[in-house]
């Protein structure tokens, strides 16, 4: 054993429990432990896991097992902490389970394990802290926790109800991490829409604390502003002019999870009365050029082939740019799984598929109208064979990319530049740098 242990760690599920990760170990370095970027060569293991769905409940039992056997000390924490039961006896010699964003309690359990008795050396670590992602996006949490009651969720259960960050520890952050570098800042929590709403109108710097006020605020740092994950209610169309003013991007990620109202009322949504086609026309008027993403679930309980029909013509009418897709699966605590008629596999894999081949094809045909045109994108890779970029429409891991194959040589990571694309494929671009 290394007299000064090295500390790797494992971060599975969302962006947002990747924030939780980079909170981690950002506290241990600050304690003076030793963080090992390939967990395989640490003393120790932390694995952040995902409890969202039964499948990612396996990957991470699978994952806790694979560290046991690689590393042998292990602590778990995360979502699927919150089953603290499930985990000690599928593994019983893990050495401690913590629930989501709970540093605090990883800490204890890695310092019982390695105790230090001398105080830290001073590690010079900015005020942003230990950054998972490249350096020029990082991902800003502003809340946690979520006060819906979706039928098929469990989130409320395992991250608790909504908890709004002040905003000003909010914009602070945002600033320290423009301050090393970050070029893009994607806003992400449970429910972006209802940030604030828990603050019960609070003043933080002559400003109440909510939504739009936040991004007014973001929008003076002069980098991208990407939102994510904001439920269609009415008061998300006062955003819109922020985008059409470049103070944020115009890109609006939205769960509308399905269109029709009688399926939404079954997963009491809290956005159901079916005004979206009107809400996403107003926005289009406002922003021409916006990016719409969203996710869908199909085969939820009781969704005859008339609901889903309804989706189809829906998404054909709407025609959004960014689309996911999921069948829908019980989650073990979810209210969902009582419902009558659940769908079988085989219809559910059938809508799935013909789902995506809708999306697709929408996909295919807005990325051939952009043949010609010239996007702003940044740069997130760059290699012998050419630059791998984003435009102001694709969100990282998620979203499409654009590659420039041809000069590229001068090009670096995190600059942005504009680009004329001259072709086109089904979630993909490619085009040459714009030379001035």
């Amino acid at each position: 054993m290394a007299l000064e242990p090295n500390i790797g760690l494992i971060s599975l599920g969302c962006p947002k429990a990747l924030v939780d990760s980079e909170k981690i170990l950002t506290s241990l370095k600050h304690h003076g432990y030793n963080i090992q970027k390939n967990h395989l060569d640490a003393d120790l293991v932390i694995v952040n896991t995902c409890g969202f769905l039964d499948s990612a409940k396996e990957e991470s039992l699978s994952t806790i097992s694979s560290a046991l056997s690689s590393n042998g000390k292990v602590i778990v924490t995360g979502c699927l902490g919150k089953n603290s039961d499930t985990i000690k006896k599928s593994h019983p010699k893990v050495l401690a389970v913590t629930g989501p964003s709970e540093p605090t309690q990883v800490l204890r359990a890695v310092q019982k394990a390695y105790p230090k008795n001398e105080k830290p050396l001073r590690n010079f670590l900015s005020p942003a802290g230990i950054k998972l992602t490249p350096k020029h996006y990082s991902y800003l949490k502003i809340s946690e926790g979520c006060n819906h009651s979706c039928q098929f969720c469990i989130i409320p259960d395992l991250r608790g109800r909504l908890r709004s960050r002040q905003m000003d520890l909010i914009l602070q952050e945002a600033q320290d991490l423009v301050k090393i570098g970050t070029k893009e800042l994607l806003v992400i929590s449970q429910d972006t829409s209802a940030y604030g709403l828990d603050l019960k109108h609070q003043l933080q710097k002559k400003k109440q604390a909510n939504i739009l006020n936040l991004c007014e605020a973001l929008g003076d740092l002069g980098i991208w502003i990407r939102l994510h994950y904001l439920y269609p209610y009415p008061h998300i169309s006062k955003l819109i002019p922020l985008m059409a003013n470049k103070k944020l991007l115009p890109y609006l990620d939205v769960p509308f999870q399905h269109s029709h109202p009688d399926v939404l009322r079954r997963m009491k949504r809290p956005a159901r009365s079916n005004k979206s086609s009107r809400q996403i026309e107003a926005w289009r008027k406002i922003v021409p050029d916006i990016t719409i993403r969203s996710t869908f679930i199909v085969g939820y309980p009781g969704e005859t082939e008339a609901e889903f029909q309804h989706l189809l013509d829906w998404l054909q009418e709407v025609q959004l740019d960014r689309v996911g897709c999921f069948k829908y699966e019980n989650v073990k605590g979810a209210k969902a799984n009582n419902l009558p008629n659940q769908v079988q596999e085989d219809i559910k894999q059938d809508r799935w598929s013909r789902f995506m081949e809708t999306a697709q094809k929408i996909s295919t045909n807005k990325l051939q109208a952009k043949l010609g045109t010239i996007q702003e994108v940044i740069v997130d890779t760059i290699d012998e064979e050419g630059a791998i970029c984003r435009t102001r429409g694709d969100a990282p891991e998620i979203d499409g990319n654009l590659f420039i194959d041809q000069d590229y040589s001068k090009l670096e990571v995190g600059q942005t530049l504009s680009v004329k694309i001259d072709e086109a494929s089904e979630y993909d671009l490619w085009g040459k740098p714009v030379i001035n």
